[in-house]
């Protein structure tokens, strides 16, 4: 059955961003706690549930994003995976054990063949991650989609982290390109595919900040021990913060510059964030968590003296000094303190500082080239029967 749209007013539609802390809030701290009580299981309900929050709220010409991904999709794909995993674990690490005992006559050797063995699939996990979060996302009824070539990304990945580490950071610029690029061009809306254009060169003077923080955090360090000068480490409070900016200033402008670089047939994507504003948004967003754990915790401290004082300690100073309290008393406490500050941590970081930046990024991006959308048709439903397991199983994120 054809879909129908609303027509497309004008060439260019701005993004609005309509999520609010409020109900952020509660809802994070509801799942949160539900997936405390049954024991990790409600996670992937968590997960559905709050991308479908962050998706509604982001509106391109004031229509929001839709994720349909469903929770027992995450759940068979994370069972699937473990199984998986299991078995590398189980067998060729053991396989892997015995012949570096047997050759080597040492374990070293094995430990890091299986942590090198690992990083191919952390790669393959990322992509697959990707093309399912996109394959349950729709604007305007249109999926999003992304081909497979997990393995293809995982190879390519590696040579590029290779070829960057063995440049000392210098092609980081390259590896950023080219990785999008294949991810890019992979990607498509409706029957419309992506396209990545532009050069690697391009991101170069975006890394400027990056090689300058590194390389005279350097030679702060290193000076001294050649030159026999005095002590130069003063100097970190000023190159180290610059190599952090560096990092998220580098971040941002090449997430702008190569936005500005993607196209599906008509359509271009335009995007301005401000890599100060990200700065604020990282800074003023760690503060907030911080103080939010802090006063969690005396929270915590007056609750456990309220439950001392109700079962007859009135002196907590003088009990610590002159007896053990009651084991059981202390044991529960300490697990109500470790839990409350999990789930806390999980909690503050959604609404002071994943909000703030979905919000600018979502309100700096605007899509052009919009009057070929009534003509865009939709594609079949991407099965993709694994979802998201792999980084699940690994823990990699993968998008909220």
């Amino acid at each position: 059955m054809e879909m129908t749209h609303p027509p497309i007013a004008h060439d260019r539609l701005a993004t609005e961003f309509v999520g609010r802390r409020g109900p952020l809030f509660w809802l994070a701290l509801r799942s949160a706690v539900l997936t405390l009580l049954t024991l990790g299981l409600y996670r992937f309900w968590m997960k559905t549930r709050l991308r479908r929050y962050y998706w509604s709220s982001v509106r391109p010409g004031g229509l929001p994003l839709e994720y349909v991904g469903e929770p027992m999709e995450k759940l068979l794909g994370f069972l699937i995976a473990v199984v998986i995993l299991a078995f590398y674990i189980g067998i060729v690490n053991l396989a892997l054990m015995f012949g570096s005992f047997a050759i080597l006559h040492g374990n070293m050797a094995a430990y890091v063949l299986s942590f090198v063995g690992v990083i191919p699939i952390v790669f393959y996990a990322r992509y697959r991650a990707r093309r399912y979060v996109l394959a349950r996302t729709r604007w305007r009824g249109i999926r999003f989609g992304v081909e497979p070539g997990a393995w293809g990304y995982a190879w390519r990945a590696l040579l590029h982290w290779a070829t960057t580490l063995l440049t000392l950071g210098l092609l980081w610029p390259r590896m950023t390109f080219w990785l999008e690029k294949y991810r890019t061009d992979r990607t498509r809306y409706g029957i419309l595919r992506l396209h990545q254009g532009g050069r690697w060169t391009m991101l170069v003077p975006a890394y400027a900040h990056v090689l300058i923080g590194a390389v005279f955090s350097l030679l702060v360090l290193i000076l001294p021990t050649l030159e026999g000068l005095p002590p130069l480490w003063p100097m970190l409070f000023v190159f180290v913060p610059w190599l952090l900016y560096g990092i998220v200033h580098y971040q941002v402008t090449a997430t702008r510059i190569l936005a500005d670089y993607k196209t599906a047939g008509g359509l271009r994507l335009s995007a301005r964030p401000r890599p100060w504003r990200v700065v604020r948004i990282y800074a003023l967003g760690t503060a907030l968590t911080v103080l939010g754990l802090v006063a969690l915790l005396i929270v915590v401290a007056a609750v456990m003296v309220a439950l001392f004082t109700a079962f007859g300690v009135t002196n907590i100073g003088r009990l610590l000094e002159t007896q053990d309290p009651p084991l059981w008393l202390t044991t529960a406490g300490a697990v109500a303190a470790y839990f409350a500050f999990f789930i806390a941590l999980g909690v503050f970081r959604h609404v002071f500082l994943t909000l703030p930046l979905w919000r600018h990024y979502a309100e700096t991006l605007a899509v052009a080239g919009t009057g070929q959308l009534s003509r865009v048709r939709q594609v079949p439903r991407d099965r993709h029967t694994e979802a998201e397991g792999f980084a699940e199983a690994l823990d990699l994120g993968a998008a909220i």
